[in-house]
């Protein structure tokens, strides 16, 4: 029985990791920052232990006697002020992480990176692959930044690494709203305008699938993109607002319009600002190497929604929505 241990599993991607891996008869290890706290998966019964990332001893603990290490709970920074303290601070906590994992003998580390750490697509018409390099500085992004740190440290280490890089990951379990609150919002019929944007979308079940399958046929040191779907905004919108019975979007914003939108977001708390400032990284992407290499199966994005919403509203989230 493969046991293993699962970083952030009380989080969106984590809680679903630690599902799959249960269902595939593993011994699953849940770490959590805080006592009692069960995320999306309060069903189940994996073995909690209580700690941080930046306790490298309780780390050691936990993954002794793990032959996989799943690290899906990594530093998630915003903004554009104090970039560099915060890259550091992010790239600090992973290497705690990979300390442990060296002293406690792991046999592999997955870690979850992003889609971010994908630069410009070399050839358009095949979309962008793991080969074009997100170049450190272009974005001006906390987000960005970090993340291209931490996989470059992660792949570098000593550790037997793979990166994956998620695409936009919907579908149910998103107990923080961590990218489903575009979901929710317009469920509610209150997002009533889009931008001019192609991004690629996957199911937070394939992405966990695809987690696991990485432990025995993913390649050390290699990255591959999580990725079902390219989609424009208004597509993805549209298929929200089908599912939930309400109006899609219909007023869009221009390029000159959203310019200005942003320059005022900087003095506005909150929000989705940081997605609209970064806006023009959004790009179709190439998930080839995963299909191949990976096993990857994704789903219909009219299927992830669907269990989104239902999930959502199962939660009191959408109680009025769609009933």
């Amino acid at each position: 029985m493969t046991t293993c241990l699962v970083l952030g599993a009380t989080g969106f991607i984590g809680g679903q990791i630690v599902r799959s891996a249960l269902a595939r008869g593993w011994h699953v290890r849940a770490l959590r920052r805080t006592p009692n706290a069960v995320g999306a998966i309060g069903d189940l019964q994996p073995d909690w232990i209580n700690g941080t990332l930046n306790d490298r001893s309780a780390l050691v603990n936990a993954m002794r006697g793990c032959k996989v290490v799943f690290h899906a709970a990594a530093a998630y920074p915003h903004g554009t002020q104090q970039i560099d303290r915060q890259v550091k601070a992010a790239v600090d906590q992973l290497q705690s992480v990979l300390s442990a994992a060296r002293e406690a003998g792991i046999e592999r580390l997955i870690y979850t990176s992003s889609f971010t750490t994908i630069g410009p697509a070399r050839d358009l018409s095949r979309g962008a692959d793991e080969l074009d390099q997100y170049v450190p500085g272009t974005a001006g992004d906390a987000y960005y930044e970090a993340k291209w740190a931490m996989e470059v440290a992660a792949l570098k280490s000593e550790v037997p690494t793979i990166a994956l890089c998620p695409s936009a990951v919907f579908g149910p379990g998103d107990v923080h709203l961590s990218v489903s609150q575009i979901v929710v919002d317009t469920a509610r019929g209150k997002m009533p305008v889009y931008f001019d944007a192609t991004f690629g979308t996957i199911d937070v079940r394939d992405v966990a699938e695809a987690h696991l399958n990485a432990v025995e046929r993913g390649r050390v040191g290699e990255r591959y993109i999580l990725s079902a779907h390219n989609l424009t905004l208004l597509e993805g919108l549209t298929i929200v607002a089908r599912e939930a019975g309400v109006k899609p979007p219909r007023f869009k914003i221009g390029p000159r319009l959203l310019s200005v939108i942003i320059a005022a977001g900087r003095f506005l708390p909150g929000g989705q600002i940081g997605h609209l400032r970064t806006m023009r990284f959004w790009q179709p992407l190439n998930n080839t190497k995963a299909v191949n290499e990976l096993g990857l199966t994704v789903r219909p994005m009219e299927s992830t929604i669907h269990d989104a919403l239902a999930w959502f509203r199962q939660r009191g989230v959408l109680a009025d929505v769609g009933t």
